[in-house]
């Protein structure tokens, strides 16, 4: 009982350090409330050659991007099984996640060398699909199941001394829409802005190459999981952008009095 309390505990702090992570990235990607921002910096790095700027961000978004994927393949999991208890294998990838990520907010180095700048009610408009962006990513994760996503389930599954099942396919909402809504989310979090800089523009297309890269890996787990069910899934529903009139298209092909 105390190492399912100890397992607990863990996915609780670890939720908590991700929930903290997440908060700063709202400030930190809009350049709102937090000290130090993607454009802005009070302390470390303000004085940073453009040309060192972007060798240390570069390194910062492929740290987050390895640690992020080699930690999300199976291989990883079976091998850190004997090490980690299972329970606790999500916790600690959300940890470890989270840390890289305040790690990087605290090391960025901003390059605030303008590249657009829009006013008006185009820059509104922006600012509303930022938002919209943050809001998608955030909803998506409880369209399949927030705290299973986050290792807390894990966490109060082995606190009953049950036995964690697999997640069956389920495709709630967005899921219907997209994929992947989640990466939609941030992809228009990154991009919509009235204001682009260098700095903010390397950010957005650094994580926007690894969020192409990564889904890939993510799509081949997901057919060795799920076979032929995600086969079809992908075969029905783009991976990122929304096909709202597809299948409109498909039904106006089919010869009249065909079965539907």
């Amino acid at each position: 009982m105390f190492a399912r309390l100890a397992i607990l505990l863990y996915a609780i702090v670890s939720y908590a350090i991700f929930t903290a992570s997440f908060l700063y990235a709202l400030g930190f990607v809009g350049n709102y409330v937090v000290p130090k921002s993607i454009d802005k910096s009070i302390d470390v790095g303000s004085h940073t050659n453009p040309g060192e700027a972007i060798v240390v961000d570069l390194l910062l978004l492929g740290l987050f991007a390895i640690q992020h994927s080699v930690m999300a393949r199976p291989a990883f999991k079976q091998w850190s099984v004997k090490f980690l208890p299972a329970a606790s294998q999500r916790s600690t990838y959300v940890l470890l996640s989270s840390l890289i990520l305040l790690l990087l907010f605290w090391q960025w180095r901003p390059i605030p060398t303008p590249v657009w700048q829009i006013g008006g009610i185009a820059a509104w408009l922006l600012i509303g699909i930022h938002w919209l962006g943050w809001l998608i990513a955030f909803a998506s994760t409880h369209m399949i199941d927030h705290f299973d996503l986050f290792g807390l389930r894990q966490a109060f599954v082995a606190l009953r001394g049950a036995e964690i099942s697999g997640q069956s396919f389920r495709t709630p909402l967005l899921y219907k829409i997209v994929r992947h809504p989640l990466m939609l989310g941030f992809l228009l979090a990154f991009w919509a802005t009235p204001e682009m800089t260098a700095g903010h523009l390397l950010f957005a297309l650094g994580n926007t190459v690894y969020i192409l890269v990564g889904l890939q890996f993510e799509e081949r787990d997901l057919i060795a999981e799920f076979g032929a069910t995600y086969q079809e899934y992908r075969r029905r529903v783009p991976m990122l952008v929304p096909r709202p009139f597809a299948r409109r298209r498909t039904e106006d092909r089919r010869p009249a009095g065909a079965p539907r």
